[in-house]
């Protein structure tokens, strides 16, 4: 999601930060926090959401979203296109809520805690650590209700785990910065937009390229991609991790 910071509670909290907060249909801000948003997809999100639609990944990304490139970074982002009308409503909600609310994606899920991710060295490993954050907008009424969460039972409520633990490598790829002065070329861009958001055109780019004849990849690895999205996914992470030097996740064939 693409932070508010005029609605961010700017203080660092844990997982047993305690919190008062309740959405539902009765509520008068009932999908207020759905309109005139910036919500910035993961890749998993977009797994999830095409499997729900019953569409492949690029007609998604067609359909439903735009992309930005980030100016530190030079890495695209992927974020859902909200409708052409006067509210600029999200295109799945309606009266009722979300229609595709079991797919919906991580940061409405987080919504109202915001997540953030720090690089710390353990060892000779670079690894994310998160902290969390309130967004106070001043049109939600949810913090006024009674129901009591601490973040971590706000966490197992909302279904966030398993898009944490999925996403947990993309994160670390985006703890990288241009060099000073340089961009990362369109080529490099392109590459990995196809790996990290459009699974089902990366899965025909590896599968009809050749691309096997040159890595020494396990062909139990490449048989589990022929079949999983999730799998093509952390593939896609090692690959963009690869061609942007941020760690040797693959090896070319020694008889090339």
């Amino acid at each position: 999601m693409k932070i508010n910071m005029k609605a961010v509670d700017p203080v660092r909290y844990n997982l047993k930060t305690k919190f008062r907060f309740r959405c539902h249909k009765g509520i008068s801000c009932f999908t207020k926090c759905c309109s005139n948003i910036d919500i910035m997809l993961t890749p998993y999100d977009i797994i999830v959401l095409k499997n729900r639609l019953g569409i492949s990944s690029t007609e998604f990304l067609t359909l439903y979203t735009y992309t930005t490139i980030d100016d530190k970074t030079s890495h695209p982002f992927v974020f859902l296109r909200m409708l052409d009308d006067r509210e600029m409503r999200c295109p799945f909600v309606t009266p009722e809520g979300c229609s595709i609310y079991d797919a919906r994606p991580v940061n409405c899920r987080y919504y109202p805690v915001g997540q953030g991710v720090i690089k710390s060295l353990h060892g000779e490993r670079i690894v994310a650590e998160d902290f969390y954050f309130f967004l106070r907008e001043d049109h939600c009424k949810g913090f006024q209700e009674e129901q009591k969460w601490s973040i971590e039972e706000w966490r197992k409520d909302q279904g966030v785990d398993i898009y944490d633990e999925l996403n947990m490598q993309w994160r670390l790829i985006q703890l990288r910065k241009n060099p000073p002065g340089h961009m990362l070329e369109q080529k490099k861009q392109s590459l990995y937009y196809m790996a990290c958001y459009d699974v089902d055109r990366f899965k025909r780019f590896l599968f009809e390229s050749g691309f096997f004849k040159y890595f020494d990849i396990p062909e139990s690895r490449i048989n589990k991609m022929r079949n999983d999205d999730v799998e093509l996914m952390k593939f896609g992470f090692d690959l963009v991790k690869y061609i942007l030097m941020i760690e040797e996740t693959l090896k070319i064939k020694s008889a090339l």
